[in-house]
């Protein structure tokens, strides 16, 4: 895809991940609009930091749980730009047992109202107008608890329900492949330990000891945590160099769903 000129929603853009990847196609020439509703506190940094990019952008403050102010969103972004091309699947709400305790039903719901229903509503209200470019991008985030589940060392980073919903969104994005093409792609991230999510820089990460945050970077092969570098990489090459690349998962994880099992030496054998 060329994608100077071309229009991008990401979602959960004030801070973090969503922030850095709006930042990246803005930087590019990409117009965008982004989303957000907590952290109001770093609304002027983001103001600040997008208006440096000279690119045209709108922000929107929407809480995605109301679903019925979805579709006026996205009428807005077409309404200023006069199309969309990409979207940015960028939401969730992980809850950390270390942080949050044993599962409430508020929590429950929450994780699964916004990880799931959240990114079902935009990409349907989306649909119709990224199949109108015919040749768009959709680019979910998902996490590696939805294969790993609450076990091992991330039993303590990642609930249940959060990891029951992590699957779903891959699901999505098979479903939202057959439905987008040919003319839209669809693609996901799943994450494993980030400096932004779940790793060091966030509140959960200070929660653990230090044998339970290097038990985490001991069963992740490259023994460290996930860079943001690593994430605008991997989004630019989908956005940009895998034109025939739809339904497909990469996972971006340093290693840790393989984790720390070793491999021994190959026998003799006995012939």
């Amino acid at each position: 895809m060329h994608i100077n000129g071309k229009v991008a929603l990401v979602l959960g853009a004030i801070k973090g991940i969503g922030k850095e990847i709006g930042l990246s196609l803005a930087q590019r020439g990409i117009k965008v609009a982004l989303t957000y509703y907590d952290w109001p506190e770093s609304l002027d940094q983001m103001k600040n930091d997008f208006a440096q990019t000279g690119t045209d952008h709108l922000i929107f403050r929407i809480n995605l749980l109301e679903t019925d102010q979805i579709p006026e969103m996205v009428e807005n972004v077409v309404s200023h730009f006069g199309r969309l091309d990409i979207l940015i699947n960028n939401i969730e709400r992980g809850g950390w047992p270390v942080v949050h305790g044993p599962y409430i039903k508020e929590q429950w719901d929450l994780e699964f109202a916004t990880t799931l229903r959240a990114k079902w509503w935009v990409f349907n209200a989306s649909l119709p107008h990224l199949k109108k470019t015919g040749n768009a991008v959709v680019l979910n985030f998902s996490s590696i608890a939805g294969i790993v589940g609450r076990s091992g060392p991330a039993s303590l980073v990642f609930n249940d329900g959060y990891s029951a919903a992590n699957r779903g969104v891959s699901l999505f994005t098979e479903t939202w492949a057959r439905l987008g093409a040919p003319e839209v792609r669809v693609n996901e991230i799943m994450l494993g330990i980030f400096e932004t999510r779940h790793g060091e820089k966030t509140r959960g990460w200070d929660v653990l000891s230090q044998t339970q945050q290097q038990a985490l970077l001991s069963h992740t092969l490259l023994q460290r945590t996930g860079k943001m570098d690593d994430i605008i990489k991997a989004v630019l090459f989908i956005i940009k160099d895998a034109p025939f690349m739809t339904g497909s998962v990469i996972r971006l994880d340093g290693g840790y769903v393989l984790g720390d099992e070793d491999i021994s030496p190959m026998p003799t054998g006995i012939l």
